[in-house]
């Protein structure tokens, strides 16, 4: 029986694990399964990617040149040779989710890997889908298009949807020991599926269905989003009454029920925040149901690089100086502090505004040495030993990363506009800081 000869495969360790997508969920998956005894595959369409890897160099951050060395002395292979899936014993699905400019889902990577699979596929494989998307998927792009050519799930080949919960740079939270949702389009497909991925992550949510754990994941981060929106707007308002809204929220945390914390920033960046939101309410519109938390969260959200470009004004016109004209060091393009992703980084729109507006921005990254503008163009970052950070009009903390100085920055700047808190600890008041500096009149500060 087919369903018995992969539950030995898995058992014994002599399935075969084809990773589709080798971005910052697939490799660290590949890795993973290859770190426990399964040789793996990776597929990708960047064949530079594929190069790189085979070159035994990781671009991901999460991934140790090491720990890439030792997999593939363990057999782990790159390949954009899809013709290779039908060795597969099972295929993960890691491609990207992106939304279109119509902020609609973009589910062209997934039906690319799809068609890649169905043009190889075999019986008695194991197909799972861990690309975050709208509720519906697995059973419209791969179970029906499966059906059309006589594969029977369940019987001929088994489906799944695992969503994904990779969070690029976190210390503690892994691909193996972060508890992983997983729900089948029958019961054997589930088992099937939690028995292959709990031999790497041990704690195995098993849900009724493909839809449920689809929704799982659009839950997890529209909460996220929602939350953060909240707390954006909060920080607006708390600027409007002269409140530090920073000390509020301190305060608020304080209460051991009932209460999360989140803070205020420049707007929301990464693979998941400001996209999974949009899934969920474009799928809701297919049944005339709006959804105006959603709908709003998205919209404070996308409006705080603007909200970041006031304050910068602000911060300027305290000392008799306007955007046009002005030199601004933005600190840090990364979405999040100590990682190099710049993924939907609202810190990308900062830039775009400034410019815009006349001013002539520069970025310091410890983590990204170059990113791509809006017209397409390459733009190279600065080091922060090269940062002379008396020479600017502005700087701007957008993302905090550990190895920025901070008592120096502080000491060398002339003006700094803190979208993110960071300079909490010290005192100056040529600091500006989100959601504290309403009503304060500001005097230009001499430098040292």
């Amino acid at each position: 029986m087919i369903q018995e000869r992969l539950l030995e495969k898995i058992t014994d360790r002599t399935m075969t694990v084809g990773i589709i997508g080798l971005g910052y969920v697939g490799l660290p998956l590949a890795i993973a399964f290859s770190s426990a005894g399964y040789k793996v595959i990776g597929f990708d369409i960047d064949k530079d990617k594929v190069k790189q890897l085979n070159a035994r160099q990781s671009y991901i951050i999460d991934i140790s040149e090491d720990k890439l060395k030792t997999a593939i002395a363990e057999g782990f292979i790159a390949t954009t040779d899809f013709s290779i899936l039908s060795e597969m014993d099972a295929i993960s699905i890691c491609v990207p989710t992106p939304l279109t400019k119509a902020q609609t889902p973009d589910t062209s990577y997934i039906e690319s890997a799809v068609s890649q699979i169905n043009q190889f596929k075999r019986k008695g494989q194991l197909i799972v889908l861990e690309s975050t998307t709208y509720p519906g998927t697995t059973e419209e792009l791969i179970e029906q298009v499966f059906k059309q050519e006589g594969y029977q799930v369940g019987l001929d080949y088994f489906l799944c949807f695992s969503p994904e919960r990779v969070d690029p740079g976190n210390p503690v939270y892994n691909t193996q020991n972060t508890p992983k949702v997983i729900g089948g389009t029958t019961e054997n497909c589930t088992l099937l599926g939690k028995s292959l991925y709990e031999k790497v992550i041990p704690n195995m949510v098993s849900v009724s269905s493909p839809k449920v754990a689809e929704m799982s994941k659009l839950i997890e981060n529209t909460f996220r989003s929602i939350n953060i929106a909240f707390v954006n707007e909060l920080a607006m308002l708390s600027d409007t009454i002269d409140v530090d809204v920073w000390e509020s929220i301190e305060a608020a945390s304080t209460k051991p029920f009932g209460f999360m914390k989140f803070q205020p920033g420049p707007g929301i960046g990464g693979h998941c925040i400001p996209l999974d939101p949009m899934y969920l309410s474009w799928k809701a519109k297919e049944f005339n149901f709006y959804s105006s938390f959603i709908d709003l969260a998205q919209e404070i959200n996308r409006l705080m690089p603007e909200v970041v470009c006031e304050k910068a004004s602000e911060a300027l016109n305290s000392v008799q100086k306007s955007l046009n004209g002005s030199r601004v060091l933005l600190l840090g393009v990364a979405y999040k502090s100590d990682i190099d992703d710049v993924r939907e980084s609202p810190a990308l729109e900062v830039y775009e505004l400034l410019r815009e507006k006349g001013t002539v921005v520069s970025v310091c990254d410890p983590f990204v040495s170059e990113f791509r503008d809006r017209t397409g163009n390459m733009v190279q970052t600065i080091y922060t030993s090269d940062a002379e950070f008396v020479s600017y009009d502005l700087v701007i903390m957008l993302t905090p990363h550990q190895s920025f100085d901070l008592q120096a920055i502080a000491l060398d700047s002339q003006l700094i506009l803190d979208t993110k808190n960071a300079f909490q600890a010290i005192a100056n008041d040529k600091i500006f800081t989100m959601g504290k500096m309403a009503k304060k009149k500001r005097l230009p500060v001499s430098i040292h």
